[in-house]
């Protein structure tokens, strides 16, 4: 079986629960990992359980001799694709730029090309002795990322 052979057998079920694929990833020891999103929501142990059923279906495991894994995307794993960006316009994300300089900010628009951050930084103001905040909203090519991750607030 190939990674497109997956893709074709799992997405008409990933889409009929209102999921999107994020990644399927096939290992040279036929360990596969499907990660999937939700539109609308958050992926539940239905919608795994779901998809593993298909993937068995499909593939005679004895045969083919693979190892499973369907997840969610989680809020621990940095955003794949444009899907997820668009979902989390509006929210905080941490994002680590090439180089090494990290950001946490306010998405507010994404294309496969680019990503808007909208933050606030202290800064100093041409004039003034204290540094002020200073409101940004900047478009930054993907290029120039590393990652963007969901930023988790603990109060």
């Amino acid at each position: 079986m190939t990674k497109e052979q997956i893709i074709q057998a799992v997405e008409p079920a990933v889409k009929e629960r209102g999921c999107f694929l994020v990644e399927v990833t096939l290992s040279a020891d036929n360990d596969i990992e499907i990660v999937i999103e939700k539109e609308e929501g958050t992926v539940d142990w239905d919608d795994c359980a779901a998809i593993d059923a298909v993937m068995h279906a499909a593939f005679d495991q004895d045969a083919e001799d693979y190892a499973l894994t369907v997840s969610s995307a989680g809020l621990d794993r940095p955003l794949k694709v444009l899907r997820q960006y668009i979902k989390a316009i509006g929210t905080l994300v941490d994002v680590k730029f090439k180089g090494g300089k990290r950001l946490v900010a306010t998405l507010t628009s994404a294309t496969e090309d680019a990503i808007g951050l909208s933050y606030t930084a202290l800064e100093t103001v041409e004039g003034r002795k204290k540094k002020e905040k200073v409101q940004h909203d900047d478009i930054c090519p993907l290029s120039e990322v590393n990652s963007v991750t969901p930023y988790i607030e603990f109060k």
